[in-house]
């Protein structure tokens, strides 16, 4: 059998990109930033990076959210910590002619926040907006929405596992503060899916639903109108009944 040989095979890099969430205005936005170089220089791009050697692919992904936006992941044992971000790994990207560099595999990660404030451009990014998802994704005759690489394809599939998701588990949760109404939680489910929802029977089913949320012991006004009561995330994982999205 003949030795191994490096460089018999063709050479490859691996990258994470970051379809990051968050409801902004009652409307589910993703952070885009501005390339700063080339390729696709001047163009709307989701964040990301090279994977470094010593980094494992979640390690890459909270750096590269760090360096580009100012932004952290909480540590996923402790699903409730601060002001931070949900990341979850999303999908593989792998097509050769993705990236005009070089065999380029892209590793894209999920990430999921409460309402965040504006975010702070960084790394090779010189701007970086929240942009609702309806606009970024938006297409005129078939055309693309103009994002570089394969990212409308990227974006477009973090936008559907977060639809989904928030049917069967308790993920809405990850776009509220550490306490928050169930009016608030219901507009991140229409701001997710992009419907209006019955307010009695929304609140009859995510309180009815064993482990979704726990009351907080508090009320608060910051709706306007009659004090609300406050809610944190109970302890459930999966909805059992699953809050299934209306068909449009």
């Amino acid at each position: 059998m003949s030795p191994y040989d490096p460089s018999a095979f063709p050479p490859f890099a691996v990258t994470v990109d970051l379809v990051v969430l968050t409801v902004r205005r009652h409307a589910l936005c993703a952070l885009v930033v501005r390339r700063g170089e080339q390729p696709f220089q001047g163009r709307w791009a989701l964040p990301g990076g090279f994977v470094r050697e010593d980094e494992d692919l979640a390690a890459a992904a909270a750096r590269e959210l760090s360096e580009e936006t100012g932004l952290c992941a909480h540590d996923p044992a402790e699903p409730g910590a601060g002001n931070g971000a949900h990341l979850e790994q999303l999908a593989t990207y792998g097509d050769p002619k993705r990236d005009p560099r070089m065999r380029v595999v892209s590793v894209a990660h999920l990430v999921l926040a409460p309402d965040l404030p504006a975010p702070r451009a960084g790394g090779d990014a010189n701007s970086a907006r929240w942009a609702p998802v309806d606009e970024v994704l938006a297409t005129t005759d078939g055309a693309s929405a103009g994002l570089a690489f394969d990212h409308e394809r990227i974006l477009a599939d973090g936008v559907e596992r977060a639809r989904s998701k928030i049917e069967y588990s308790s993920l809405a949760t990850a776009f509220c503060p550490p306490e928050f109404t169930v009016g608030e939680l219901r507009r991140v489910y229409e701001a997710v899916w992009g419907v209006a929802l019955d307010p009695r029977n929304f609140h009859r089913k995510v309180t009815g639903t064993p482990g979704f949320l726990v009351p907080a012991g508090g009320t608060t006004t910051r709706q306007g109108g009659r004090p609300a009561q406050l809610f944190r995330a109970g302890g459930a994982t999966l909805l059992n009944p699953p809050m299934l999205r209306p068909e449009v």
